[in-house]
């Protein structure tokens, strides 16, 4: 896994895990990999591993079993869909809109690449 500088490695690999329950790699309620085989898989510290899944356990996206591993929670894709719309359009957004203005690109052109880009 690459990652970026200008974030936590252990918010990008929560993020990589929720983009994997998203795209149906990890199912609700099936079982996800063990801190330590992750942290093996995307090649960071165990720490680091751990501070992603309780973050992710924090957010009610996964939930431990004790002595059995960690799982994908009910409703995981909803709760990810909704936490990563709410950043998009709080974080995100204004700056692409920023960008727009300075640089004259219509809402009409940009629905235009919009349309254009699902095919």
């Amino acid at each position: 896994m690459i990652f970026k500088e200008s974030k936590s490695i252990f918010l990008q690999v929560a993020e990589r895990i929720c983009e994997e329950i998203v795209g149906g790699v990890y199912q609700e309620e099936g079982r996800i990999p063990s801190v330590r085989e992750y942290s093996t898989l995307v090649e960071v510290n165990v720490n680091t591993a751990m501070r992603s899944y309780d973050y992710l356990q924090q957010q009610g996206i996964i939930y431990n079993k004790r002595g059995i591993g960690y799982f994908v929670s009910p409703d995981a894709k909803t709760t990810i869909i909704r936490i990563r719309r709410a950043q998009f359009i709080e974080q995100e957004l204004p700056e692409v809109f920023r960008q727009m203005r300075m640089l004259g690109i219509t809402m009409e052109e940009l629905k235009t690449l919009y349309e254009n880009s699902g095919q």
